[in-house]
């Protein structure tokens, strides 16, 4: 691309990012994320749910992400997950306790977004997915595999992006959840990759068909070029599919995903090419983990994102791990300041319950008059 079109691309990027700001463009609007692991779950309780909607409303949240799909269970109706989850809350709220949230927090002008972990079963290994299919739909390396605990990667439960039932079974159940919640304003994709802690992984049978007949090879050499392009391809190629199918039911919904830090990361141990998803428009924008304990560390992130991202840097969220910071809340303040000052999209906080456990991590939230 020419050096004229990036800037007239930036221009129009950054002309909106500050629209949607308000005048004098003020620093990004906040964000949080709010998980079903926190003691009690939100989800659990009437109280706890009016609780939330009080507190983003004191900090200055304009978007919660909630967490409703997690290990392959769901905190809504589901024929695909396991939806004990959302039994025991609609039993204790005495209604479907996210359209609860929804509702709560639309009152209050904050938005919310379906925050949903993909291809991470964690270690449930009584997934009904699991159950369905077997242990075959989970990505694997070359090792020899002799019960279901020899799967298990960075302790959880991976799910292979190259395989089209999985692709079909998570795109209907995303199709569940935008049927059942007509009025949520986004949907959230994480655990959009590969495994990260040795990246060779990929090699279930219907993913080496797969790339044996796409690209007439019969042999497989792990870390070559075309067989890492696939893998990479094969991440996408899942996003898409969940995509298309959002866009079908709800064509004006906000779509994004989690990306990992550094890029390099990302690009070639996750095969996760978040850049790309952003220069497509395949995504609205992209939420970047950034969780370290270090301010040097956490530039260092930013700076790289800034990179690769471009002109698109307006697109990029940044979340900051508070649960990293429990007892450094000016370490976090630091971060969050980075963060607000960076020009992207928005600052993430993860995780609601961590805010809770320390009360002094919500000062640099309040420390700024935000835009309505």
């Amino acid at each position: 691309m020419h050096s004229e079109c990036r800037s007239s691309a930036s221009g129009v990027l950054v002309a909106r990012a500050a629209e949607e700001r308000g005048p004098g463009h003020g620093p990004l609007h906040h964000g949080l994320f709010v998980t079903v692991l926190q003691d009690p779950p939100v989800l659990s309780s009437r109280d706890e749910i009016t609780r939330l909607i009080g507190f983003a409303k004191k900090a200055q949240i304009r978007t919660l992400f909630v967490q409703i799909y997690r290990a392959n269970q769901a905190w809504f109706r589901s024929k695909v997950a396991d939806s004990h989850p959302y039994e025991a809350c609609l039993k204790s709220v005495s209604e479907d306790p996210f359209q609860l949230l929804i509702q709560q927090a639309h009152v209050s002008g904050i938005k919310v977004h379906a925050w949903l972990n993909m291809l991470s079963l964690s270690k449930n290994e009584e997934a009904p997915l699991l159950k369905k299919y077997g242990t075959e739909i989970l990505t694997k390396n070359l090792k020899p595999k002799k019960s279901i605990g020899d799967y298990r990667i960075d302790d959880q439960y991976f799910l292979e992006p190259g395989d089209l039932r999985v692709r079909e079974e998570l795109a209907n159940m995303v199709e569940e959840i935008l049927r059942g919640y007509p009025d949520l304003d986004g949907i959230q994709f994480d655990y959009i990759r590969y495994p990260d802690k040795n990246p060779a992984y990929g090699y279930t049978k219907m993913n080496m068909d797969r790339f044996k007949k796409a690209s007439g090879r019969q042999a497989i050499e792990d870390g070559s070029l075309i067989w890492n392009d696939w893998k990479r391809a094969q991440v996408t190629g899942f996003l898409q599919a969940l995509v298309n199918k959002t866009r079908s039911i709800r064509p004006g919904i906000q779509i994004s995903t989690t990306g990992c830090v550094p890029y390099s990361r990302a690009y070639h141990e996750a095969f996760q090419d978040w850049p790309s998803w952003l220069r497509s428009g395949l995504v609205d924008f992209v939420t970047l983990m950034c969780y370290i304990p270090t301010v040097p560390e956490f530039e260092r992130y930013l700076d790289d994102a800034k990179i690769q991202a471009g002109d698109f840097f307006v697109k990029v969220n940044l979340a900051v791990g508070a649960y990293e910071m429990l007892d450094k809340p000016g370490t976090f303040a630091e971060q969050f300041r980075l963060c607000e000052d960076s020009g992207g999209g928005a600052c993430v906080v993860f995780h609601y319950g961590s805010l809770l456990q320390n009360p002094a991590l919500t000062e640099p939230l309040n420390a700024r008059t935000a835009n309505p």
